[in-house]
């Protein structure tokens, strides 16, 4: 497409900019709208990509069909299937009356799938029949129905890491990414900031019936040279912002940076998961973390008793009277301990026997595994002045179950 045509698809549904990257998006969506190949719109949380679906329904032959757009993210897991799909009355508690779906009444037409990262992996295969066959069958329902929908999708999830995470299917994303878009970010797209910031000072102006904003030189400079993690989105409520407070309507650099966020390194969204992180795909998998944890924390509790008891052991087998051997039980009260003592014969005089007998009966009192826990956290904190971190490399244990049992036995 010429630069002209590019122009008036700009004009015609509100897309300000000159950037190379962003006229190139919107001559792919023109070139691909007579199709009905799937595209795949990618760019990161507030560049604008909801307009790039309308530009593809409106060139194309079904721009007096339906266009539906769906926000994936927005739509609790439980009743996904039912407002895509439909459902036949009965199908689940609540469903009081058939619903035909938004593939059902977008016969025709277009879907416009956002976040299409967030469905959940038996929506995907659903999704995936229809891109094959152009079939799908109603929640509760065995009959096969039939569709004729253009999808376009957009996320702002990476989907490559997503498929190597197992949280989106390989074979899906290849059936949506038959044609991909990109929308650059604002942070590369140079004097763009400037030209969206003065149209979105004029709407505000209009909107509150008031003077626009106007930057100083230094204040434009400024402006240009923030990272803008929150994209178009940030920038039109920061405009919002200042159009609405500031009775002085020149800008200067030092009142447009008390707008800004501080600068950070993150992107929005939020971070994809790293190695590192834990992701949870069902509640089996949260389960089974708890466990591993409490074993870890049973581990360490019972190599502490350990530790305390031999000492305690060899204070007393130095009077040549009782060895006392912790053995600790494995099942779901490791807070319970049995404690067995082993009386060996006395070698000690006669005359001595009340000494002894007073050493046996010290050792041989209750000693609870609560008691011991607390009298070695006690002792460790003692050691370290009170500083956690240390008692709890001391202790062998994590910071979370030293503070945990801190507060358990009040040693606050």
């Amino acid at each position: 497409m010429t630069k002209a045509e590019i122009q008036q698809v700009k004009q015609r549904f509100g897309i300000i900019g000159n950037t190379e990257a962003l006229s190139r998006a919107i001559d792919v969506a023109i070139q691909v709208a007579p199709t009905d190949l799937s595209v795949l719109i990618t760019g990161e949380s507030g560049v604008g990509k909801e307009s790039f679906p309308q530009i593809i329904h409106q060139y194309s032959r079904r721009k007096h069909g339906q266009y539906i757009a769906v926000n994936c993210g927005a739509i609790p897991e439980g009743t996904i299937d039912s407002e895509l799909f439909g459902h036949e009355k009965g199908a689940f508690t609540g469903a009081i009356g058939e619903r035909k779906g938004y593939f059902g009444e977008a016969d025709g037409g277009t879907i416009f799938l956002d976040e299409v990262g967030e469905l959940p992996l038996p929506t995907q295969a659903r999704l995936l029949r229809v891109l094959e066959s152009g079939e799908f069958i109603k929640v509760g329902s065995s009959k096969v129905q039939k569709t004729d929908v253009r999808i376009v999708a957009a996320t702002n999830v990476n989907l490559t890491q997503a498929i190597a995470e197992g949280r989106f299917r390989e074979d899906l994303y290849y059936r949506l990414n038959t044609v991909p878009i990109q929308i650059p970010p604002l942070r590369e797209r140079g004097d763009d900031v400037w030209l969206l910031f003065r149209k979105f000072a004029a709407d505000f102006a209009e909107k509150y019936r008031m003077p626009a904003i106007q930057l100083t030189e230094d204040a434009k400079k400024e402006l240009v040279a923030y990272p803008w993690p929150g994209n178009v989105r940030q920038l039109k409520n920061i405009t919002e912002q200042i159009s609405i407070i500031e009775t002085n309507r020149e800008i200067t650099a030092a009142i447009l940076r008390t707008y800004l966020p501080v600068q950070n390194t993150q992107r929005l969204p939020a971070l994809f998961g790293t190695r590192e992180s834990k992701g949870f795909e069902s509640e089996r998998e949260i389960l089974y973390s708890v466990l591993f944890d409490m074993r870890q924390e049973v581990a360490e509790l019972k190599k502490m008793v350990h530790n305390m008891m031999a000492e305690r052991a060899g204070q007393v087998g130095q009077m040549g009277q009782v060895v006392a051997t912790p053995v600790v039980t494995t099942t779901h009260q490791p807070s319970v301990p049995a404690i067995i003592h082993a009386v060996q014969p006395s070698v000690c005089p006669k005359e001595d026997d009340d000494d002894i007998q007073d050493t046996e009966e010290y050792v041989e009192e209750t000693l609870s595994l609560d008691e011991v826990e607390k009298e070695m956290i006690r002792k460790a904190l003692e050691r370290h002045h009170g500083k956690r971190k240390s008692a709890a490399k001391d202790l062998n244990i994590s910071e979370r179950t030293l503070y945990r049992k801190i507060k358990e036995y009040e040693l606050d």
